[in-house]
């Protein structure tokens, strides 16, 4: 039976980081995806959790059942899995880590982990750079060392882009699309290299198909979806990467390699996210797109182990290190 379980809204950004956090405390873990039903979807997301545990599990709807045995870790990202956590934390005295802003007072959980544009601080919340991940040395090379021989012809340098899409702050049409593929073709030809190209699950159709047409005669791979996901395969084998400023999952992600990060920008804009990209320039890890590359050095960007030591621990559980 899991030991752990990550409570989202289904969202595949806040599942990466509940399972990069997850696997980094070692317990078997298991995703439940969840949302509020009936009457209680009435109530702001922040004050659900007055509402009695069993009622908020009763008004609720997941992936698979809510009820006992109850996991000794349960692990929360975004505001709308708050009330449903701290129910499962309240009926079976599951230790909780949130991760993000939890819109809640902090005493109501074990741990946070909120990363440092979130402006959120209490004696028990860990700031981090951005978003927890998975990107570790052995993944990067397990990934690269099955990938490598599919694109041995591809010229160095290897240029990764990895493309995000429409959100609440940002859009990526498929004009924007066209001109950063154009972009990052003149680079291409420009250095002699070649890009890899993988999109997100918000990529829209056309704009995948408006880059990939302005990257045509350059030596390139795009991933169109078919097959396992090279992107962790992508990030080992890139001599540089360039990644759209919607995402800090992806742009944290691409700076946990240590290899140059380059921000694209798109139209539209977010504070929060303002705060997250001039916190990750101040540090060095990355720089803003425009249409060339060099090389420059930062440590890497990883702070998931530091939130799973104290997880491990308040468990009882035996050092990883």
């Amino acid at each position: 039976m899991p030991e752990t379980w990550i409570v989202t809204d289904g969202a595949v950004g806040m599942e990466a980081q509940g399972i990069a956090v997850a696997e980094a405390v070692g317990l078997p873990y298991i995703l439940k995806r969840v949302r509020p039903a009936g009457p209680i979807r009435l109530i702001p997301t922040r004050f659900q959790h007055l509402v009695p545990a069993k009622g908020r599990i009763a008004a609720s709807e997941s992936s698979s059942p809510l009820a006992p045995p109850w996991p000794r870790l349960v692990i929360s990202i975004g505001r709308r899995s708050v009330p449903l956590a701290l129910a499962i934390k309240r009926l079976g005295g599951a230790y909780g880590l949130h991760i993000q802003d939890p819109k809640v007072p902090a005493r109501l959980f074990d741990l946070i982990a909120a990363p440092v544009h979130d402006d959120f601080t209490a004696p028990n919340v860990i700031s981090t750079f951005g978003a927890v991940h998975s990107v570790t040395a052995d993944r990067l090379t397990e990934a690269g060392a099955r990938f490598a021989p599919r694109i041995a012809g591809l010229p160095h340098p290897r240029i990764a882009v990895l493309l995000g899409g429409n959100s609440r702050a940002f859009s990526f049409p498929p004009e924007v699309g066209a001109r950063f593929g154009e972009t990052l073709a003149n680079l291409a030809r420009g250095c002699g290299g070649s890009l890899l190209i993988t999109p997100s699950r918000r990529t829209g159709p056309e704009t995948l198909k408006a880059v990939a047409e302005a990257v045509k005669d350059v030596p390139h791979m795009v991933w169109d979806g078919t097959g396992e996901n090279p992107y962790f395969a992508f990030l080992s084998l890139a001599d540089a990467i360039v990644v759209t400023e919607d995402s800090v999952n992806m742009v944290t992600e691409a700076t946990g390699t240590g290899k140059p990060v380059y921000v694209q920008a798109l139209p539209g804009r977010s504070t929060r996210l303002a705060r997250f990209h001039a916190l990750m320039r101040e540090r060095g890890a990355t720089r803003p797109f425009e249409g060339r590359i060099e090389p420059f050095d930062y440590a890497p960007v990883n702070d998931t182990e530091a939130v799973a030591a104290p997880i491990r621990k308040a468990l009882g559980l035996e050092s990883r290190g």
